[in-house]
């Protein structure tokens, strides 16, 4: 009785681990699935830039960071098409090699992006992805550059400008203009790379009898986030407000922080770039490099969120001027280019805009080791199963070392199954032999965990990098896999889409995931069967388990696993061939 006691509790133990497993790997899938974030309510308000005085200020005083003067709710009507406020015309049109759209003449706003390279889906007609929207507009999301000042007009939301020069483009720069009834004028030259960084030149040209105090600066305004579950803050990636500031990356502020904080906002005292981030895009505003600045990340109305910094106020003689320069950067969150940022433009830190979190050490080298054999074979599904080579291959000693320790592990069986029938009753006194065992023979028992435990930061640095890096988006592998970043579309459940309905993730079997079971189970059938009942029975359920487990993964991700089970069964087979005496009947 009390020996099955003890198998009952070990069954237990192992059981329960098992459920432990699974819950912590799949309760993000579970509970996007069954437990989506409620849809915000669509946007109905338009935010104003600033406009009128400032308090009084005087030179060298940090700027008080301005608020956006708010208009009345408009109603849910007063929302029209993007293509309907886009035709209003007072518009210089945005060209370049990576992104199209337009800058607004009412309010110099930045407020019309799109992404020449990206595709909102797969499908062969899909239209480019959308960064920026007018206001005025569902989910509208903007830039604006402006000026604070005393007792002097400044040019605020609806200032309509003058242009000089007709299109944007890397090669034109344009230039904005207004002049207030004072004589002060208000210039703007923005300029553009080939990339997604604006420049803005902001001038302020003192034509008046007095001396004016102004601070200049440059907001990122967004009303809505993302409804997509997909598209939204989890453990794993962050979404939402970002940015170097007061020396550091803010990765650990939301949405709903923002609106928590008080009276709204979150300020900081130095920065060297804020914005918000989605999970492939970037929106953020940056001062000139080494620049003083303050900033806020801000909710000034009910889902409507902002970044925003500011200059100290600077005192501007008669007839002298003042320039600032502010950057915009509005694009894809390419790793490279990212980089080459904060090199050449020594924006610090804006590669970190990638959540990559405490393994970035890790995941940097895995992504850029994909990236480079991607460029070599192109096709990320052939360089997936490239990389699983090579780790295999850099592993390869230490898996001769872990099929050594089995085998010795094989061939002192019958000493320990002695061991345990002699000491059954007196648990300490079995495990004190065995450990005496284990020195005597020179086994380490722990040696086959070893592989086990690499493989473990490899997983998860390949994860990280399918699910964050925009180079993986959309990249398709042969036949019915069109995106490895996304899961398998093929679900046994539907009949592989014959059925007209969707199963949730926990049950989204595709084809991947029954390879996937299926080379796991041929891998545990080649291991030395175990000698305890209960490890047997975990052993043969565990393929399956892991089956529904990884099945709402990303593809590129059960690729990887299932190229490295075929390479293990091939290496089993050969380390089989060195130690014959490890080979043991398949379980059954």
């Amino acid at each position: 009785m009390r020996q099955k006691s003890v198998d009952d509790n070990k069954r237990n133990m192992i059981t329960a681990i098992l459920l432990s497993v699974a819950i912590l790997i799949g309760w993000n899938f579970v509970a996007a699935e069954f437990f989506p974030t409620p849809d915000k309510p669509d946007v109905t308000r338009t935010v104003a830039g600033t406009n009128g005085a400032a308090p009084a200020a005087t030179p060298g005083q940090p700027a008080a960071l301005p608020a956006p003067g708010m208009p009345a709710p408009t109603t849910a009507q007063a929302i029209r098409p993007i293509e309907a406020v886009l035709a209003e015309g007072n518009r210089i049109p945005i060209d370049t090699p990576a992104i199209k759209g337009s800058i607004n003449l009412v309010g110099a706003r930045i407020d019309d992006i799109t992404l020449s390279k990206y595709r909102q889906t797969i499908k062969k007609n899909s239209p480019p992805v959308r960064l920026f929207a007018p206001g005025g507009t569902k989910a509208a999301y903007f830039a604006s550059i402006g000026w604070s000042a005393q007792g002097i007009a400044v040019p605020g939301a609806n200032t309509v400008w003058t242009a000089t020069g007709t299109k944007l483009t890397p090669t034109t720069p344009v230039t904005l203009s207004w002049t207030n009834a004072t004589g002060q004028t208000f210039r703007i030259e923005y300029s553009i790379d080939a990339n997604y960084l604006i420049t803005a030149k902001q001038t302020i040209a003192n034509m008046g009898a007095a001396p004016v105090n102004a601070s200049s600066f440059a907001l990122i305004d967004r009303l809505g986030i993302p409804t997509d579950p997909h598209e939204q803050d989890s453990y794993t990636i962050h979404v939402g407000p970002t940015g170097f500031l007061d020396g550091k990356t803010i990765i650990d502020t939301d949405y709903d922080d923002v609106e928590e904080a008080p009276n709204r906002s979150v300020r900081y005292n130095s920065g060297a770039w804020l914005g918000f981030s989605d999970k492939y895009w970037l929106a953020a505003v940056v001062p000139a490099k080494g620049e003083r600045i303050t900033a806020a990340i801000s909710s000034p109305a009910a889902n409507n969120y902002q970044t925003l910094f500011a200059r100290d106020f600077t005192q501007v003689a008669p007839g002298k001027q003042v320039t600032t320069t502010s950057r915009i950067f509005a694009g894809a969150k390419e790793v490279y280019t990212l980089q080459r940022y904060e090199n050449d433009q020594g924006i610090t830190r804006l590669s970190n805009a990638i959540d990559w979190g405490w393994f970035e050490f890790f995941e940097v080298p895995i992504f850029k080791l994909l990236d480079w054999l991607f460029k070599q074979v192109n096709n990320f599904g052939v360089a997936i199963m490239a990389l699983t080579l090579i780790i295999r291959l850099a592993m390869f000693p230490i898996a001769q070392r872990q099929f050594g320790s089995m085998a010795q592990m094989r061939l002192v069986q019958p000493k320990m199954k002695a061991l345990q029938d002699r000491y059954k009753d007196d648990k300490p006194k079995m495990q004190q032999e065995l450990m005496k065992l284990y020195k005597d023979e020179k086994i380490n028992p722990l040696a086959g965990c070893l592989p086990i435990l690499i493989q473990i930061p490899i997983f998860y640095a390949l994860y990280k990098v399918l699910m964050l890096t925009i180079e993986m988006r959309h990249q398709p592998f042969i036949l019915w896999i069109k995106d490895l970043s996304a899961p398998d579309p093929l679900h046994i459940l539907n009949l592989f889409g014959l059925l007209p309905f969707t199963p949730p993730s926990i049950l989204s079997i595709g084809v991947l995931a029954v390879i996937l079971g299926i080379t796991m189970f041929l891998q545990f059938r080649l291991n030395p069967q175990a000698t305890d009942p209960v490890q047997q029975q975990v052993f043969k359920i565990m393929p399956w388990l892991f089956m529904f487990i990884m099945a709402p993964f990303a593809a590129g991700l059960l690729l990887y696993w299932i190229t490295n089970n075929i390479l293990s069964i091939a290496q089993q087979q050969w380390m089989y061939r060195k130690f014959p005496q490890l080979k043991a009947a398949p379980t059954t």
